[in-house]
């Protein structure tokens, strides 16, 4: 299994460009450079930044210049910070992995992943001069195993087009059911060696999103303690197996772009989960990029967890 290199341990900011308000108030305060230095602060390598469509297009498609000029931003603070960047759509027009955005068509829709291919183009033709330090990820989270065989042939598709115009950028993956590390078996074969499978993990959900109002039968009062649970490396080690089977079949890096625990868990407990989950990608060389910098219910560099920050840090 290769290694994602230079993007071994980073953290998201979501909340900036992809599920917020999309006004230019919000994204001129929400991220600034100094936080870009407080994460390289922190002895990562890279961020994952989420984006959403409306960034970038309006609802008919037509280009928001304005919009680039932050991901510009983030592409230009990350380098001087000695960051990496994987720039990932979170949501694209007639897809999300949030039903309440209520984006819908893209895997029934063949105009509609038309206009998903040619985002990637103009993003391609801007950002692909960055391929030593700035990686794409096509889709967050695709969420119903159904949809398996068009999302096959969207990547497909896609990263042939992106190939015609950026074809040393590295490429990110993940299959359905929210980018489960048991989808990737069915996920198509990589197109080449610049692929990378990606996965997410916020297991086990009922500690990781305890009391969260957006879980479905999730009571919002119900807490549980890290000791209530039996996590541990080998506990993860077992979750990631079919996808470490996947990447060692292709040859391929394999990339977690998203865990983390809810701000309302206990610091500490929050603190052992992430021990546990490092240990874990440590043993198997899976890179990753933890949820999330701020906010979001998950903010590492909120108040909520800043009693062990100082030594969480050493575990992302």
């Amino acid at each position: 299994m290769k290694e994602f290199i230079g993007y071994k341990r980073g953290v998201n900011l979501g909340g900036w460009l992809s599920q917020c308000c999309h006004e230019i108030a919000h994204y001129d305060s929400f991220i600034g450079k100094e936080d870009i230095d407080k994460i390289a602060s922190w002895g990562l390598d890279h961020v994952r930044l989420p984006i959403d469509y409306n960034l970038v297009e309006d609802k008919e498609g037509n280009v928001l210049e304005k919009g680039y000029e932050y991901i510009d931003n983030a592409i230009k603070w990350c380098g001087e910070a000695g960051l990496n960047l994987v720039l990932d759509l979170h949501k694209t027009a007639g897809y999300s992995f949030d039903k309440g955005e209520q984006e819908n068509g893209f895997f029934e829709n063949e105009q509609l992943r038309e206009r998903f291919y040619r985002l990637w183009e103009r993003l391609a033709e801007r950002y692909g001069k960055y391929s030593d330090r700035v990686a794409f990820e096509l889709l967050n989270e695709v969420t119903d195993q159904s949809c398996s065989d068009v999302w096959n042939e969207a990547i497909y598709a896609c990263t042939k087009r992106i190939r015609a115009i950026a074809p040393d950028t590295t490429i990110v993956v993940g299959g359905y059911w929210q980018n489960s590390p048991d989808a990737l078996p069915d996920i198509i074969k990589p197109y080449d060696d610049k692929v990378v499978l990606s996965f997410h993990c916020y297991d086990p959900l009922n500690f990781t999103h305890q009391g969260a109002e957006w879980v479905e039968g999730m009571d919002p009062s119900f807490r549980k303690s890290f000791d209530e649970n039996e996590i541990n490396s080998e506990y993860f080690a077992g979750r990631f197996t079919r996808a470490i089977e996947t990447a060692e079949k292709y040859d391929a890096a394999l990339y977690c772009g998203e865990y983390g625990v809810i701000d309302r868990a206990a610091p500490q407990d929050a603190l052992e989960w992430y021990k546990a989950i490092n240990g874990a990608f440590a043993k198997f060389g899976i890179a990753h990029s933890a949820w999330n910098y701020k906010q979001k219910d998950f903010g590492l560099s909120d108040e909520w967890i800043s009693s062990v920050i100082g030594e969480l840090v050493k575990y992302l």
